[in-house]
């Protein structure tokens, strides 16, 4: 082999890739459980004979597992499922009122007295709404699936393991979640004044389990260098073959050709395979980042996370999450090997995204994504996500060995590249935009021009960046180790936010808060913490301005 021209993605064999699908559709990977642990170590015995050092890591983490479940309306059983971190029911099931409260918004919320009641909401069972309901006093939640097939989810606000002082936060209700003909049905009913008798029984096994994190290492030229950090979860809902087998089968093939190139990598690589993604919101990830948090600080300088590769009627590619610094490589290696457009979208608040407090950059999550469907999901990623129909029959090979490719362009960029391809002038120049918003709305409430300065700053001194030799790859991490955290984190680099939507730049919501605020005296106390946020902001965006002007 040529090194000089090795083109990894060229390499991509779809049949491998079908292969190793066929392997994780023989398990059921419930987090913390031994098929899961099984399926672990025949990943660690494949990337192993790639080459890498494996390490299988058994830590505790707080798991919750839904069980049975039934929906009674006038003494008639409905096709049920509850969710993980669901309270589990009463003997003899939980009987309340019935409230509809339509999508379950705050606004929905707004002015409803449902204390002691069950409230029915549209859609997906979700944190947001779960925490909503323990607020207004609900007892129940009642989910109305956008078609007939009931989605497994994790309705626990809480990111990762619960502490002391985020127990309290978990779900309060009793949850289940019906399809949208028994759903309509019951919101008929309402509509017309019938008050419905309705009981929810939930069976779910909540606590402390022993859960498998594999990690597995390549070097660089420096055993104890920077490395990228590739990383996707292992545990499923049912065989979950596309969620997240496939993206298993990604990691593995992008772990097999990057191995091939190692003599031209400047950087190393490290893969880790979650568990307690899917029953225990991001544990996995969330307590790999506490335990590491030192080396992560010193060593990685991005994480790319992968999710659901090659669904079937997975066309649409131009919609992969990206920090607004990696955009650039995210359009780039899209283009090459899809040649679409890609026009990326913030990273939400998912996906393992636990790293963001340390400072780490992050490049996707899911890729490809279903056409526009009349069907209002909470994601794209096909009908059959979070179901028993997610089947070895829901992965195109063609697709799967596409996003496959973008995944090992992406990878190879990161790890052989002279200089780290991380803008910050296209950072600086999203945060000023985000600012221009701020100054319209805060009119003469606050002054925001240090900050606009400070910015204005940022974007002149990083694209004066030119150079790419290992200064200048430390003064990239140095910026991103100050400009992460305010722009995905409420503020604090060593916690987790909670598992909630958020708005960019997060640490500004206080300014956002003054913003909106209506009467003077709110005006006066909402001041107070938007000067705080706003001194938060100068000072990490000058700390970046300096980390760079030492290369520009």
């Amino acid at each position: 082999m040529d090194i000089a021209t090795f083109e990894p993605a060229n390499q991509v064999d779809r049949d491998r890739l079908m292969g190793h699908c066929q392997d994780f559709a023989r398990w059921v990977k419930l987090s913390g459980s031994p098929d899961e642990l099984a399926s672990m170590k025949e990943v660690q015995a494949k990337i192993a004979n790639y080459g890498y050092r494996t390490k299988l890591i058994l830590h505790d983490a707080y798991i919750s597992l839904p069980g049975t479940a039934r929906v009674v309306v006038d003494g008639v059983d409905l096709t049920a499922i509850t969710h993980s971190f669901s309270r589990p029911s009463p003997e003899g099931g939980l009987s309340a009122p019935l409230a509809y409260l339509g999508e379950g918004t705050d606004v929905d919320f707004a002015g409803r007295d449902v204390r002691g009641c069950i409230v029915m909401v549209e859609g997906i069972a979700s944190p947001a709404v779960a925490v909503r309901a323990a607020r207004a006093g609900a007892v129940g939640q009642l989910h109305i699936s956008p078609h007939e097939h009931l989605h497994e989810m994790c309705i626990s606000p809480v990111w990762g393991s619960p502490s002391l002082q985020t127990l309290g936060d978990l779900p309060t209700t009793v949850t289940c979640t019906i399809s949208d003909a028994d759903g309509g049905k019951l919101r008929d009913r309402l509509a017309a004044g019938e008050a419905p008798a309705v009981t929810l029984h939930a069976t779910v096994d909540t606590g402390w389990r022993k859960t498998p994190i594999l990690q597995a290492d390549l070097d660089g030229p420096e055993p104890n260098g920077p490395f990228v950090l590739f990383s996707g979860h292992h545990d499923t809902w049912y065989y979950g073959v596309m969620d997240n087998g496939s993206a298993n089968a990604t990691m593995l093939e992008t772990a097999r050709l990057l191995a091939l190139g190692q003599q031209s990598w400047r950087r190393g690589v490290r893969f880790c395979f979650w568990s307690g993604h899917s029953h225990g919101r991001y544990s996995g990830s969330a307590w790999y980042v506490d335990n590491h948090w030192a080396e992560l600080e010193r060593r990685c300088a991005v994480h790319v996370n992968v999710d659901s590769t090659g669904g079937i009627g997975a066309s649409v590619m131009t919609e992969g999450a990206v920090a607004s610094e990696l955009a650039a490589l995210a359009a780039g290696v899209v283009k090459a090997e899809t040649n679409a457009e890609h026009e990326g979208r913030r990273v939400g608040r998912n996906s393992d995204m636990s790293f963001w407090g340390v400072g780490i950059p992050t490049l996707f999550g899911s890729l490809s994504h279903q056409p526009p469907s009349p069907v209002k999901m909470r994601n794209p990623l096909g009908w059959w996500w979070h179901t028993p129909h997610d089947l070895l029959d829901k992965i195109d090979p063609d697709n799967l060995a596409r996003d496959t490719r973008v995944f090992v362009s992406a990878l190879w960029r990161l790890v052989t590249d002279a200089r780290l391809p991380m803008n910050y002038d296209d950072h600086a120049t999203a945060l000023q935009a985000e600012l221009g918003k701020l100054t319209a709305a805060l009119g003469d409430r606050m002054d925001l021009s240090d900050l606009v300065a400070a910015t204005t700053a940022l974007q002149r001194t990083a694209a004066a960046v030119k150079g790419e030799d290992t200064a200048v790859n430390n003064a990239l991490m140095a910026a991103s180790r100050a400009l992460v955290p305010v722009d995905y984190t409420a503020g604090d680099r060593f916690s987790h936010d909670p598992a909630l939507p958020q708005k960019p730049w997060p640490v500004m919501e206080p300014i956002r808060t003054l913003a909106a605020a209506k009467s003077n005296d709110d005006i006066r106390f909402a001041r107070v913490e938007a000067v705080r946020a706003r001194n938060r902001m100068v000072n990490a965006v000058q700390a970046a301005t300096r980390a760079l002007a030492k290369v520009a």
